[in-house]
């Protein structure tokens, strides 16, 4: 069996794959993040791919997977606030709407003296929000939840409670679209 490795500290990323039963180690990348893309699928599978080169650049062999989430919204990415301001700016935004969720993941298969194989795909799940009053956005950034993650909410956090409706897959949400993962890692 291949060592698999997690290229990321997520703990919702590390669950996700225990869920369905993946046996991995985790070692999270230190690069600088570089965008070159525009599309915001295209921006998620450019750093899941960096994220997977740079754990897979540290062995001979293994199967490295390599994850990001980009919130999308009115043409732009939210990424993690940075202070509580910024996090009741982005719920803000976010309340009363729809907006939505990139997963980029890339997996590399490294053989020693065979070619590295590359599989890099994203999933996009639409998100509306319920409408939120000022002191309910105050409320749950109080959790302390919204602060390590893209968008400011974590769904499957307190954050459910304002969660109206989503279209496509829940887990590309959470951080990691795991049936869609299985299904190159079964191959291997």
């Amino acid at each position: 069996m291949r060592k698999i490795v997690l290229a990321s500290n997520s703990p919702r990323r590390r669950e996700l794959l225990e869920q369905i039963g993946v046996k991995f180690e985790v070692r999270p990348g230190k690069g600088k993040e570089v965008i070159t893309k525009t599309e915001p699928g295209e921006i998620a599978e450019e750093l899941s791919l960096q994220k997977a080169e740079e754990a897979a650049g540290m062995e001979e062999e293994g199967i490295f997977i390599g994850a990001d989430t980009l919130v999308w919204l009115d043409g732009s990415p939210m990424g993690k606030p940075k202070s509580e301001d910024e996090a009741a700016a982005m719920l803000g935004a976010l309340q009363g709407r729809d907006h939505e969720v990139y997963t980029g993941v890339t997996v590399l298969v490294k053989d020693r003296g065979e070619e590295t194989k590359r599989h890099t795909f994203h999933r996009k799940t639409r998100v509306r929000v319920y409408p939120m009053t000022q002191e309910e956005i105050l409320a749950y950034i109080r959790t302390g939840e919204p602060m390590d993650k893209a968008g400011a909410y974590g769904i499957q956090g307190a954050f459910a409670a304002w969660i109206d409706e989503i279209e496509g897959d829940y887990n590309t949400v959470v951080g990691l679209p795991v049936s869609a993962l299985w299904q190159i890692l079964k191959t291997y």
